[in-house]
């Protein structure tokens, strides 16, 4: 709708310092150690240890600490964990051959009627077929064919095909031309599954998706330089969101390079600005090396976008060279023991600190270690904007999600914290409250890849540690558990905490007031998708004031069921909707976009029904640009540009082959949506809202 946009002490025995080098390596870890048992009575503290707010127990001595130095467990008693685990939705790498179906002929739609309780609610929901195992052979990710044999000599397009399967690329979307037929070739005989989409843009925001939920990089194409200017929006997308993708644009030949040849640009210096690395071999030869050095660029350190200019002439050559591309990965960095006690000790002293944690968290598949982390130091976790799957919303520690759509509460939590961990965020604009967060007088410590130093209106964080997010909780967690905090800092967070969470609950009630039409109350259309979408289901969003009333009341309760672009780009809630459905065949996707996003990249339902994905997609329609209208009338200026005619998406859905259904009323929403759950085939639920819905923050009732 916008355009782009306490009391008992609790002393364990302390790790060694080769422990904590061991997790800080990802070793094993040691066995828990047993509370019951009894250690030396006559080991002393190590006072060295002691710092503020938190003591290294050398030895377990069961005595009471005095009142002034009294400590509390750093755990419950019951040594219970809200976190949860994550290893379900990491999916494996897929190796199965598959032999490719035959797709059964859809019935057609019957004439579609607006959406009420009796047209639908009387309706029998049958479920969707289970998945075909010949589609889904590891229930996580529809497989791929295995590599095909090379005959002859091998090119140039196929060594670029293997190596990005030994990458991990499983997926490549793109709108096909001639100027890279031989890479089309290659891909198919690598085992790449190679989507056709209506639009480059779409594509990119596709493997840009692919890429942010499985952490794995997927491609796109496109031919020079029209098709590679449509893949910029999601270039930029995945550089915003620090997610490792391939970018690979077919050139012109090299004997007419620098004629200003058909479609010609310089790839490189113009598009390859937005990649976080970009280059154009001229030979075979240096195939080799851009291919490699881009894989090594797009996986390791802050992962990000690569683009690849290749010439539509260097394509056939052979490779010369047959061994196969050097694909190993950089080893992550990972803390050292004095940057954990830095940071534990600046979290254990403080009286309000918070973590804000990002996108870094998901990639390294540790929301579990996060929780643990919270948990242990009675810390709440706020988490960086369209990060809110980092923990489960259930989570007492939990504080919501920083940036637009938030309530109040959120940015005045972060604002009066006196110490801040922030872990796996590049701590952007909106995250950071237009660069208000953190405050001056908060000290702050940034765990990350690439870890922030100073900027414009920002000084450097008292603690930078360059670390992946993975190896620093795990050793942070195993050194927290050889250590007691301080009591009275413990019950003064436990009780600022509490009420914390209080605040944060009652102000993101988005389903109140009286509302009876005209059209949907987008609050009740979100509790509602909350009530009956199940919690391993994935919700993308696109850029719009319609996707406040998720960010404020829709809850997420495992990782990796959120995906939306950081770099506030619009059409991209549908495309990402479908990545995640071919990659995860057996769990539900509902798309939350606006009627101006959606306009944008509604072609792409076609390619939905093509590759069987199920998507749900949820249209909120107020016939404008509606974030931009906001700001018009908040200036006291005309309306210019802003408003917009109507478009009929359900039947737009129907001649895509897909499902369509217009909803009108809060009481007809539900039926729609279990049924469109059940469907064995996309479906878009066009919601009439209201103008005067203007946004969480300006609703229509009150």
């Amino acid at each position: 709708m916008a355009p782009h946009e306490s009391g008992a002490t609790s002393d364990v025995d302390a790790l060694t310092e080769s422990q904590v080098e061991s997790a800080a390596a990802g070793e094993p870890e040691p066995a828990a150690v047993d509370d019951t048992a009894s250690g030396d009575d006559s080991a002393p503290v190590d006072d060295s240890a002691r710092v503020d707010g938190l003591t290294e127990a050398a030895e377990s001595n069961g005595h009471v600490a005095p009142a002034e130095n009294r400590v509390a467990p750093a755990v419950d008693e019951s040594g219970a964990s809200a976190g949860f685990d994550v290893d379900h939705y990491s999916p494996a790498i897929e190796q199965a051959t598959v032999t490719p179906e035959t797709p059964t002929p859809e019935p057609p739609s019957p004439e579609p009627v607006p959406a009420t309780p009796e047209a639908i609610g009387e309706q029998t929901i049958v479920p969707a077929a289970a998945p075909d195992e010949t589609r889904d052979a590891d229930d996580a990710s529809a497989q791929p064919p295995a590599p095909a044999a090379t005959t002859g000599p091998r090119t140039v397009g196929r060594f670029v095909a293997d190596a990005l399967r030994a990458a991990g690329v499983r997926h490549a979307f793109t709108v096909p031309g001639e100027s890279f037929l031989p890479l089309l070739d290659g891909l198919t005989e690598a085992g790449i599954s190679v989507v056709a989409t209506r639009h480059e843009g779409a594509a990119a925001f596709m493997a840009e998706a692919h890429g942010q939920l499985t952490g794995r990089p997927a491609a796109c194409l496109a031919t020079r330089a029209v098709g590679a200017a449509n893949l910029a929006i999601g270039i930029h997308t995945a550089r915003q969101n620090s997610t490792p993708m391939f970018a690979l644009i077919g050139q012109v030949e090299r004997a007419v390079r620098g004629r200003e040849a058909f479609q010609e640009v310089d790839q490189v210096e113009s598009f390859g600005r937005l990649a976080k690395w970009a280059a154009e071999p001229s030979t075979a030869a240096d195939v080799r090396t851009a291919v490699e050095e881009g894989i090594r660029q797009a996986v390791g350190g802050r992962p990000g976008p690569v683009l690849i200019s290749l010439p539509e002439d260097l394509l056939d050559e052979p490779i010369g060279d047959d061994r196969p591309a050097d694909v190993a990965r950089p080893a992550s960095p990972r803390a050292d023991v004095d940057d954990i006690r830095a940071v534990l000790q600046l979290l254990a002293s403080a009286t309000r600190p918070v973590i804000v944690a990002g996108g870094g968290v998901l990639r390294a598949r540790t929301s579990s270690d996060l929780t643990r982390l919270a948990e242990l130091l009675h810390v709440p976790v706020v988490a960086a904007w369209r990060r809110a799957d980092v923990i489960s919303n259930d989570n007492p520690l939990y504080l919501g999600m920083a940036g637009y759509g938030a309530p109040a509460t959120v940015r005045d939590r972060l604002e009066t914290a006196d110490a801040m961990l922030v872990l796996g965020c590049r701590l952007n604009e909106i995250t950071s409250y237009g660069y208000r967060v953190p405050a001056e007088r908060t000290r702050w410590a940034h765990v990350d890849l690439a870890p922030r130093e100073s900027a414009a209106g920002l000084r450097p964080p008292d603690v930078a540690v360059r670390s992946d997010a993975r190896a620093f909780l795990r050793a942070a967690v195993q050194r927290l558990q050889g250590s007691v905090l301080l009591a009275e800092l413990v019950d003064a967070r436990r009780s600022a905490n509490e009420a914390d969470r209080a605040a944060w609950e009652a102000a993101s009630v988005v389903d109140g007031g009286m509302w009876d039409g005209p059209g949907v109350h987008p609050g009740r259309t979100i509790a509602t998708l909350r009530r009956v979408l199940p919690d391993q289901g994935i919700v993308t969003t696109d850029a719009g004031n319609f996707g406040g009333w998720a960010a404020r009341g829709f809850r997420f309760r495992r990782p990796g069921t959120f995906l939306g672009p950081t770099s506030g780009a619009m059409g991209y809630g549908l495309p990402a909707a479908i990545a995640a459905a071919l990659v995860h065949r057996d769990r539900p996707v509902v798309a939350l976009v606006g009627d101006g996003g959606l306009a944008m990249t509604m072609a792409e339902l076609e390619t939905a029904v093509r590759e069987h994905a199920r998507v749900v997609v949820i249209a909120f329609d107020n016939e404008r640009y509606g974030t931009i209208r906001m700001h018009q009338d908040r200036r006291g200026a005309e309306s210019v540009a802003t408003d917009l005619g109507p478009i009929d998406f359900a039947a737009v859905a129907r001649a895509c082959g897909a499902r369509g259904i217009r909803v009108e009323t809060d009481e007809a929403f539900e039926p729609a949506l279990r049924q469109a759950l059940a469907s064995d085939r996309a479906t878009v639920i066009h919601l009439s809202l209201d103008r005067r819905w203007q946004s969480v923050d300006e609703p229509a009732v009150r």
